[in-house]
């Protein structure tokens, strides 16, 4: 059976990358279709014979410029000629699942969000935007939504990575979908058995959706030790924040290695989670070090912690409401009612083997209709 795997672009290794990642593993001779490709970064991973970028490549600086070019990302996904392959996979949170293929082809869509710029999230990204993107959003993003909701009718069988991604697929392109919870590592990380050290962590990009910025607000304000890990660009920024909080022990670790991370989720007292994120991978990678997770009350965290098991949530995205989240936690921790292995027993629903045994079942029931 020939294969291809579509992927928006491969130019950082993340957690959508971690699923094409397995996907591959699924399909070890599969062809992979991609916007632009970064040989230095991603090629151990995803080596350059089986990787087919579009024409955008050709465009200097594409890797790092890509971003810009959303008008001619539709062109580039439908250039792709996949007419002669029995399985196409799209790992999709743009224009990827947007690729032409034949009636004979079971065509499975993997959707990480549907496009966040052009839906829910549009004025968002307007607001934060420069002038000149505002000029071009305003002119081009109607006939990005009108083909966005187009090319979602031509999927055999849409996926989404959790159920508050099917909603929104539901709500923006008035499709069923069936849910898969993304790969999460867990077999590399696992609890150190001793008690807990006194701080908070934080891990994360820094950009203004990620909501770092209350973490640093209420461990400031509260006196607690937090370590801040990751980077991005509003680091000056937060690091100007944290300054204003003296009492408090707030550092910043920038970017740092698997094993580093590793040693800080083990030993924390709980993670920090204040994003309202389609998924999140990082509080499960938390729970499979057997730590807690004090996470924003909506979106993809409702799926992954469970209240006063694995975690407790805050309802509102202020730092009043984490402060309150944080000392609920204390009292609760307290109180004996996080369990280690309980933590990590359930972080252990999320592992890769299991991601790869939900999709094959719907990759060969979608077969099975399209045959």
């Amino acid at each position: 059976m020939k294969v291809a795997i579509v992927h928006d672009w491969l130019v950082n290794y993340g957690g959508a990358e971690r699923v094409v990642e397995q996907m591959l593993k699924m399909y070890p001779d599969a062809d992979i279709y991609t916007l632009v490709y970064d040989k230095k970064k991603m090629g151990k991973i995803f080596p350059e014979e089986k990787v087919h970028p579009s024409f955008i490549q050709k465009i200097p600086k594409a890797t790092k410029l890509y971003t810009k070019f959303l008008s001619l990302m539709p062109k580039a996904f439908e250039s792709f000629d996949l007419t002669s392959y029995d399985l196409v996979i799209a790992s999709s949170s743009s224009c990827a699942k947007g690729v032409i293929t034949s009636p004979n082809t079971a065509f499975v869509a993997y959707i990480h969000s549907p496009m966040r710029y052009a839906w829910d999230l549009y004025y968002d990204y307007f607001m934060n935007a420069g002038i000149l993107t505002r000029f071009f959003m305003k002119r081009q993003m109607p006939a990005i939504r009108q083909w966005d909701f187009l090319s979602s009718q031509r999927i055999n069988t849409l996926v989404a990575n959790s159920s508050y991604i099917k909603k929104r697929i539901k709500k923006f392109w008035n499709k069923d979908s069936k849910v898969i919870f993304p790969p999460v590592d867990v077999d590399r990380l696992s609890p150190n058995n001793l008690p807990a050290e006194d701080f908070y962590v934080v891990f994360s990009r820094f950009v203004s959706y990620k909501r770092v910025d209350l973490a640093i607000k209420a461990c400031g304000q509260l006196g607690k030790k937090l370590i801040v890990i990751g980077s991005g660009s509003q680091e000056s920024e937060l690091k100007t924040l944290a300054s204003k909080y003296r009492k408090a022990d707030i550092k910043f670790t920038g970017r740092i290695n698997d094993e580093e991370v590793k040693g800080y989720l083990q030993k924390c007292r709980a993670m920090i989670f204040s994003a309202e994120e389609d998924f999140g991978i990082i509080p499960v990678e938390c729970q499979a070090c057997g730590r807690p997770v004090i996470a924003f009350g909506k979106g993809g965290a409702l799926e992954t912690v469970k209240e006063n098991t694995t975690g407790i949530f805050f309802q509102e995205q202020n730092e009043e409401s984490l402060k309150e989240a944080i000392v609920r936690f204390e009292k609760l921790e307290g109180e004996g009612t996080f369990k280690t292995t309980v933590i990590v027993e359930h972080a252990q629903k999320f592992s890769a083997e299991r991601f790869r045994r939900e999709l094959q079942a719907v990759i060969d029931e979608t077969l099975k209709e399209v045959n």
